[in-house]
């Protein structure tokens, strides 16, 4: 590379792992190679949410190697939700991504995302030849139908996306939880600014080990929660816009005298 540690890092790529031990190892390779190869300052932030299966520890392994590596151990699994709250919350790079340590989502997905990021505030990936089971596709639409219609329109979004990290300054995020409910807000608090979302294909490869941690009841039911508490978070923060705005204020202004 280019440059030394001591540089303002460019890049951060968060590695999401929750008993990924098998896995791990050869996709944080494959992602810093591709990061090495832009030739600019970055760095990976492992999150071990909870893991059982030794990820933990390969995982500190793998930061005692390299010296751009970090991690983070969650000592109770958090799903998605407290991971991307991590990710969210000690990420230093300027651009920020999260990747999935099973190994589905090929890392050259950020070599494509980041010359989009010189234009862009936030770069959503989406699959348009995603072949899911008959059930996963219709858990898929049943999920996006219900999106849709509790929430309105939002960009597509599957599975990766890069941003600029200066916008979790200034997009409060509410939501808690377990699942999606937090990326979603995020997203739909970034759309609905000022800010350039732009989105992109990927691809998918097939899982060479272990089973979907997403399409399962439990997670299934916790974005359900989750949606219903996004949609009524951001139906208090329209109350309260209305509440600010200069009509109303003028209203109570004449109400009054």
């Amino acid at each position: 590379m280019s440059s030394n540690p001591g540089d303002a890092i460019d890049t951060t790529v968060v590695i999401m792992a929750f008993d990924e031990v098998v896995t791990l190892p050869a996709v944080t390779e494959e992602i810093e190679d591709v990061l090495a190869s832009l030739g600019r300052p970055y760095d990976i932030l492992i999150v071990d949410d909870g893991s059982r299966d030794g990820t933990g520890a390969s995982a500190d392994e793998l930061a005692a190697k390299g010296e751009r590596i970090r991690v983070v151990h969650h000592q109770v699994n958090g799903g998605l939700g407290g991971v991307y709250r991590t990710g969210f919350r000690e990420a230093t790079g300027r651009y920020v991504t999260f990747f999935p340590a099973d190994g589905q989502f090929p890392a050259s997905i950020i070599a494509a995302f980041r010359p989009a990021m010189e234009s862009a505030d936030l770069v959503l990936g989406y699959l348009p030849d995603r072949r899911d089971s008959l059930l996963g596709k219709a858990l898929s639409w049943i999920e996006r139908l219900l999106y849709r219609t509790l929430l309105g329109p939002m960009p597509r979004f599957q599975g990766i996306m890069m941003f600029r990290r200066a916008l979790l300054d200034t997009v409060p995020l509410a939501s808690v939880g377990r699942g999606w409910g937090v990326v979603m807000e995020f997203i739909i608090r970034v759309s609905r600014s000022d800010a350039v979302v732009v989105s992109r294909p990927t691809t998918i490869r097939p899982r060479t080990t272990g089973v979907s941690k997403v399409n399962n009841t439990r997670t299934i039911l916790a974005n359900l929660k989750q949606l219903l508490d996004l949609r009524a978070v951001l139906r208090n923060d329209d109350v309260q816009r209305e509440a600010d705005s200069p009509h109303a204020r003028r209203s109570e202004s004449g109400g009054a005298r």
